[in-house]
């Protein structure tokens, strides 16, 4: 994988089968993992059907959906509820519609990805948040953390260490062509 590298009309990029298949399962558990457009927590089925939040929402009991979905009031849980239950779907169905945008965009049998500008910036919206969720399982803290030293060659985890490494470059390589 050479990475992405900017076109007349975009960006491009070679995927082999196999590199494509990791990529696109990784996106749909994050699109499983962010859950529906229209919030679960909606106070009666009429709001629900027109999308209207529901009662204040607590921050998601899971890391990785709590990394994605944070909070924007640390320090004023109410605020944060309240805040959350104003935003929290429309964050949530753009994660997922980024996330199709780029399950659209990547063949499952892999070969050359053409991306507009908008495509292209959409995959770098979802490949983020793969990387969060990923990070978060790997207990990764902060962009310097020296994973290939706290995980050994024969742990079991190493080859989700590689993929998150390997997103990393993927993801340096499309901001790079957009530049």
């Amino acid at each position: 994988m050479a990475g992405f590298r900017a076109t007349s009309g975009g960006v491009s990029a070679r995927f082999a089968k196999p590199e494509a298949a990791v990529i696109r399962d990784l996106v749909q558990q994050v699109i499983e993992l962010v859950g529906p457009a229209v919030p679960a927590f909606a106070a009666d089925e009429l709001d629900a059907i027109v999308g209207m939040p529901g009662p204040e929402q607590d921050a998601p009991g899971d890391p990785a959906l709590a990394r994605l979905l944070p909070d924007a009031y640390r320090d004023d849980p109410e605020a944060a509820r309240e805040f959350r239950r104003f935003t929290e779907p429309g964050l949530r169905s753009a994660k997922v519609a980024a996330a199709r945008t780029l399950l659209a965009t990547l063949p499952p049998e892999g070969g050359r990805v053409r991306l507009t500008r908008d495509e292209a910036e959409a995959w770098l919206r979802s490949l983020n948040d793969v990387r969060l969720a990923l990070g978060v399982r790997l207990g990764i803290t902060s962009e310097d953390d020296d994973l290939y030293g706290r995980v050994p060659r024969d742990d079991p985890r190493r080859i989700h260490v590689d993929v998150y490494h390997w997103l990393s470059y993927l993801q340096d390589s499309l901001v790079t062509a957009l530049s």
